[in-house]
């Protein structure tokens, strides 16, 4: 398999998107919310290296199903998400991809009465956005490749890698 980014880079990196991530709130208080599953092991890496008042929620949002790999009807389910209204809400994901999730979950948020809605990306895959959106934190550009590891996934198999590999087909 061929390593994208190695683990290292991820840790050096994910270090200073938190020290971005800080300067940005100047002390307010934040409601990080993460998109399961893939952001699972960034959201646990970043949270623990900012220092600021947080709360922690999740929700899903999911337009991949098995071993598709390409995307179908996104489907938000926030049932895991206190009350947002007149919260400064920073939106964590592991990928940016097409735009289209991410967009649709902004907008779901503001509409639940979020104050702000600041988002973060572990990774920004070049050549496939299809909507305008900029994150405001960006981990790594990458090529446009399909991409496993720290919490990205193929089948539900790989999220656990401490690295960002490029699935080969057969793999």
């Amino acid at each position: 398999m061929e390593v994208l980014i190695t683990a290292d880079q991820v840790r050096a990196r994910v270090d200073e998107m938190a020290a971005e991530i800080m300067r940005a709130y100047d002390g307010k208080p934040v409601t990080v919310v993460g998109i399961l599953t893939g952001c699972l092991i960034f959201t646990a890496d970043l949270i623990r290296r900012i220092d600021l008042p947080l709360r922690v929620a999740f929700i899903t949002a999911s337009s991949y199903r098995g071993t598709t790999t390409v995307s179908g009807l996104l489907e938000i389910r926030d049932d895991l998400l206190p009350d947002i209204a007149g919260r400064h809400i920073l939106l964590l994901d592991d990928i940016l991809d097409t735009g289209k999730t991410l967009a649709r979950v902004v907008a779901h948020l503001i509409d639940r009465g979020a104050a702000s809605v600041k988002v973060g990306v572990l990774l920004r895959k070049l050549g496939r956005q299809e909507v305008p959106f900029e994150p405001d934190f960006v981990g790594f550009p990458i090529p446009d490749k399909f991409v496993i590891g720290y919490g990205l996934d193929f089948n539900d198999e790989y999220r656990h890698l401490p690295f960002i590999g490029v699935l080969q087909p057969g793999e």
